[in-house]
């Protein structure tokens, strides 16, 4: 069967396609600064793509192998069979460092945002130190005026423990404003984590629905009739 007709090689081309698009996003991705919204979606891209490539390379195995089963039904030799399976090898390695770098890539990412979100965290905490320089601050001067305070009356005396109670209800309010802050940051950081994996998901299994799909419509169409009835007795399951 000639290279136009034969599924393998129109299936072939399609992933090779794939392929060139990926190294295009994937220098994209190594020329965009780090830290950045386009970053981000440049690695979701990334890993999205490496993994549907990943599965139409080896669903390619999965028909080499059969193939190899009974060559000569499907008029193939040993060499064409060897010259597929180096094609297939390499794809594989190619998408795989590429996947790898990204991911690495990711984990440094991860690794800056919860630095970033600990300085944000100690931030927060601020207002405490604030108030325990200023509770310091006072007793300070409370020492050095016990004179002044000791000859004052009782309602003087009174109005000053007032006062501390109050800035101690409100250093108190500031702290449980702050473990309020920081929870509910930590709660949507999961849940972003958990609608991105999830949607991830979705997308890969779109993809792959849509591949075969078009794969199939696309083959069917290159391969002529011929071709048509290789891929049925091809695809057919072994009895």
């Amino acid at each position: 069967m000639a290279a136009a007709q034969d599924p393998f090689y129109i299936v072939k081309g399609e992933i090779q396609e794939s392929i060139d698009k990926l190294q295009v996003t994937f220098h994209q991705w190594e020329q965009t600064p780090s830290n950045t919204g386009e970053r981000v979606h440049l690695t979701k891209e990334l890993l999205t793509s490496c993994e549907s490539i990943e599965w139409q390379v080896d669903e390619l195995d999965k028909a080499i192998a059969v193939a190899a089963r009974d060559p000569a039904w499907y008029g193939l030799d040993e060499v064409e069979l060897e010259k597929r399976r180096r094609w297939t090898s390499t794809a594989h390695n190619q998408v795989g460092r590429t996947r790898r770098t990204v991911e690495t890539g990711k984990v440094k990412q991860n690794l800056f945002s919860s630095g970033a979100n600990g300085v944000r965290k100690e931030l927060m905490k601020l207002p405490n130190d604030h108030a325990s320089q200023a509770g310091r601050s006072n007793h300070y001067v409370n020492q050095h005026n016990d004179d002044f305070i000791s000859s004052e009356s009782d309602q003087q005396l009174l109005l000053v423990k007032k006062q501390d109670e109050e800035l101690d209800e409100l250093s108190a309010s500031v702290r449980r404003i702050g473990h309020v802050g920081l929870t509910i940051h930590d709660e949507l950081i999961g849940q972003e984590k958990i609608l991105d994996e999830l949607g991830m998901e979705m997308e890969t299994t779109s993809n792959r629905l849509d591949f075969v799909q078009k794969k199939v419509a696309l083959v069917m169409k290159k391969a002529g009739a011929k071709g048509q009835i290789m891929m049925i007795a091809f695809l057919r399951p072994p009895y």
